[in-house]
């Protein structure tokens, strides 16, 4: 940095031969010898400073993400070129007093779409909209852990909810996207772009402690860590320590953390998400490690007689979830409708004010530690 500021001082000193631009000799001879001399200068002086610029950026430590980003890639297809997979299996996951539909669906994509837990996939529904032009892509966050439901990296899962509701004029009316999607056949092609994302990638610290937070369909990205964690085994990964699951909303919510498992998921009716039974599973495969909270909305109540959401069973733990989140090595992961931070935020002031900290500075912090990763919509 020295080097550029000299560089940059001569330059500007009416001294130098590049910034005299009055003192011409009179004799055209020594205008030649002078008009040849002063480029080489400015070019020599140049050449230190861009050298001591690139020697400056080389000096600068490059910063090394916490998460699994080595390696992950994006974009690879685009709205206007996508993949074209198959669906091979499109399953309804809700009961049938569940409010609403939740379908669990498998796409091939004979390993063209290298995705990573966390990430998500764009899709393109068929037909034109009412201008005549291709629909443009919604994003889903994918379901399934990298090795895919079948376990041979050639294929990707997605948890969707049907949208169907009443505009203001009393019109019933249907998303187009989750509908084309509820609606596939097994052998149906679909157009996918992607994989997108890095936001939600998991932590390379195999004792790092995990917090998902979840409300619906965002449930997807955790049962992706949860599969990756409990069912699957890697070389490059070991899940030492534990999560913690809580899904809830009006439907449902889950998350997870580090070095103690717990889930809480909210239901609006005990059987109604089918994911719950691999939850079971992994409880019974490391039950030291994973435990289960169920937070059903309307069938629980709290001690004050308040319905049971996410937020509600959260504010039970709050100690200890606090504590956590004073650890270095706890990470928030937050997936689902926009505003449930907002819960989360209501339950941590005061717990923070306690030791003396602010709670949203705090959060930042956290975030800007890739320890606090939020993906809402």
């Amino acid at each position: 940095m020295a080097a550029v500021t000299a560089a940059a001082v001569s330059l500007s000193s009416s001294s130098s031969p590049c910034a005299n631009k009055t003192s011409a000799p009179s004799s055209s001879t020594n205008a030649v010898h002078f008009l040849s001399y002063r480029p080489r200068r400015c070019l020599g002086i140049r050449a230190q400073a861009s050298a001591a610029s690139a020697d400056a950026v080389e000096a600068k430590p490059k910063k090394v993400s916490k998460k699994q980003d080595e390696g992950v890639v994006t974009n690879k297809y685009k709205p206007k070129e996508p993949y074209v997979g198959k669906c091979l299996l499109n399953t309804k996951i809700t009961g049938d007093d569940a409010p609403g539909e939740t379908w669990h669906m498998v796409f091939s994509h004979e390993g063209e779409i290298p995705y990573r837990e966390g990430q998500s996939i764009g899709i393109v529904a068929d037909g034109v909209d009412k201008n005549g032009k291709p629909h443009k892509i919604r994003l889903y966050s994918i379901a399934s852990s990298a090795l895919g439901d079948l376990g041979d990296s050639k294929t990707v899962s997605l948890c969707v909810k049907r949208l169907v509701y009443t505009n203001d004029q009393g019109e019933i009316v249907k998303g187009v996207c989750s509908n084309f999607l509820c609606d596939l056949k097994p052998g149906a092609d679909v157009q996918i772009t992607g994989p997108v994302g890095k936001e939600m990638l998991m932590p390379k610290d195999p004792n790092a402690t995990i917090i998902m937070l979840a409300t619906g369909t965002g449930i997807a990205p955790f049962r992706s860590f949860l599969w990756k964690m409990f069912f699957e085994k890697h070389d490059d990964y070991k899940f030492l320590c534990s999560s913690m699951v809580w899904h809830g909303s009006s439907w449902e919510f889950q998350q997870a953390v580090h070095c103690f498992t717990r889930m809480s998921v909210h239901l609006c009716c005990l059987h109604e998400y089918s994911f719950t039974s691999e939850f079971e599973k992994m409880k019974g495969k490391a039950p030291e490690n994973f435990r289960v909270d169920y937070a059903v909305s309307r069938e629980q109540t709290n001690a004050q007689g308040e319905k049971m959401y996410i937020q509600t069973r959260m504010a039970e733990y709050k100690e200890e979830l606090w504590e956590l989140l004073k650890k270095d090595n706890t990470y928030v992961y937050m997936c689902g409708l926009k505003g449930m931070e907002k819960g989360i935020d209501d339950i941590m002031v005061d717990l923070a004010a306690k030791d003396g900290i602010d709670w949203i500075e705090y959060k930042k912090q956290l975030k800007k530690g890739e320890q606090w990763n939020v993906e809402v919509y």
